[in-house]
């Protein structure tokens, strides 16, 4: 098989990576791919909105399957243009993914589908919000309803910070078009998890569970980012609160976008609040997450091109997957300065120096490139290292011994990454 696989980032060198392992796999292609990337698949220099130039080159090199990493082109229509053509594309309609497009889609649907969800208004007009807002108790959060890169939402904890959150979304439209609408809604307390779960349109398979540290600083202070770190599973998610994401959370979501016209082929990925009234939505995405990925493929000893094929052709309820109990941990390496302004370009070193007789360390490529020989950075994440063990401590010992071979001008990284939940005691689910 000829696959290609769409993206950059450390959640697309995972894919690429475990995709490689299989032995139906003959070309592994990359677009844009990553100086990661390109020692496992060849990259190809497209973007991942060009949609017209992927399907060129899908046709072109007889693509057999091609799996779509981040949701810009899910939410432009990427999946329906190849199907239209005859091509197997692995990830959601554009109808599909308005789940993750739009922040008001989503809460009108679990609204109609009685999924738990912070209780919420939607907003069109600036003035409206803020005469709202007047009134309100906080805290509050307040979103953008578009893509706007993980960062269009403030936790806000008092009057003028929601004024601030209206006035730079709606007024200054400091994320474009996804400003349009906000959505406000009351803030849930608890710690979070990610589930998610690979679909075929009926039938659904859920991944292990996952927790991302979204904050820049330790002990989860400061602004948000893409993600600073993740593990897998999460101890905070016991088997019968998954049980009630499974049957609360996502199983009606599958059921009500099939039941609306809207199958749901691909990655669902709920983003949950464990709250003392038993697990909330907080929001949905339409693909894999990013660190989440890359702390739970090493965990997959399945073929993973056997789990897509069988989403795309319908058929997840037949197959069996098989997973490694051993906790994951990945911790990510960014650029000083994110998720503000950052200086790339700089040359990396040390990862010579990571040497894995037993294949439980890995280092994802998230922003770095070749540049003539020098493997430099290329972006606000660089790194996702990663390590399985015997314990969720071990695990992260281990990930950050790796780390501490890595050397690069100007780098920062968490030094919590799965140390801190285990002071967290569950406070929920027993209802």
């Amino acid at each position: 098989m000829n696959v290609l696989v769409i993206g950059s980032g450390g959640r697309e060198h995972a894919l690429c990576w475990k995709i490689k392992q299989s032995p139906k796999v003959k070309r592994l292609y990359c677009a844009p791919g990553n100086g990661g990337i390109a020692q496992i698949a060849e990259c190809v220099d497209i973007g991942v909105e060009d949609v017209e130039l992927l399907l060129q080159f899908a046709q072109r090199k007889q693509i057999d399957l091609t799996i779509v990493g981040p949701e810009l082109p899910l939410v432009a229509g990427i999946a329906d243009v190849f199907a239209q053509k005859g091509l197997k594309i692995f990830g959601p309609s554009q109808a599909a993914a308005e789940l993750e497009g739009s922040k008001v889609f989503a809460k009108e649907f679990m609204h109609r589908r009685n999924v738990p969800t912070a209780i919420y208004k939607i907003f069109d007009d600036s003035s409206k919000a803020l005469a709202f807002l007047q009134e309100a108790q906080f805290p509050l959060v307040v979103k953008a309803d578009g893509i706007a890169a993980g960062k269009g939402v403030y936790v806000c904890t008092d009057l003028p910070k929601a004024e601030i959150a209206v006035d730079e979304i709606m007024v200054k439209k400091i994320f474009g078009a996804a400003g349009k609408r906000i959505v406000i809604e009351e803030c849930l307390q608890g710690p979070e998890a990610s589930v998610l779960a690979i679909c075929d349109g009926k039938h659904f398979l859920v991944l292990p569970t996952a927790q991302d540290h979204k904050r820049i600083f330790d002990d989860d202070i400061g602004p948000n980012t893409g993600g600073m770190g993740a593990f897998s599973p999460s101890p905070l998610v016991s088997a019968e609160v998954l049980d009630q994401i499974i049957t609360r959370i996502i199983e009606p979501t599958i059921r009500g976008m099939y039941q609306e016209g809207n199958p749901f082929k691909g990655v669902l990925f709920a983003g949950l609040m464990l709250t003392a009234d038993g697990p909330k939505a907080l929001e949905f995405n339409v693909r894999f997450g990013d660190p989440e990925t890359q702390c739970i493929l090493p965990r997959l000893e399945s073929d993973i091109v056997d789990i897509f094929l069988a989403a795309c052709d319908e058929r997840l309820h037949d197959i069996k997957v098989k997973w490694d109990d051993s906790p994951c941990v990945c911790v990510v390496i960014a650029s000083g300065g994110y998720p503000g302004k950052y200086q790339s370009g700089y040359p990396i070193h040390g990862l010579d120096r990571i040497k894995d007789k037993d294949q439980e360390t890995f280092v994802f490529h998230a922003g770095t490139k070749n540049d003539g020989g020098t493997l430099v950075t290329n972006g606000g994440r660089v790194f996702g290292v990663t390590a399985l063990d015997g314990s969720l401590e071990a695990a992260a010992a281990k990930a950050y011994n790796a780390v501490s071979k890595i050397e690069f001008d100007h780098m920062f990284f968490r030094r919590d990454i799965g140390i801190k939940v285990l002071k967290e005691k569950p406070v929920y689910g027993h209802h």
